[in-house]
């Protein structure tokens, strides 16, 4: 009895995800990624403390 109501609900949430992603404007959640990945880099870069090093050797 369980795998019926587990594949029913998979069935279900598949068939769901199809019609909102069809009939809705999704965005896309790589690309949202993505931007969000290279933002933090950037800002990484941006307030990294500069390196201690005894380059005068």
């Amino acid at each position: 009895m369980g795998i019926i109501r587990s594949g029913f609900s998979f069935l279900l949430g598949t068939v769901t995800g199809v019609y909102i992603a069809q009939n809705y404007d999704v965005p896309n959640i790589k690309k949202l990624a993505n931007t969000a990945l290279v933002m933090a880099k950037l800002v990484e870069e941006k307030y990294r403390k500069p390196k201690k090093g005894n380059d005068d050797d």
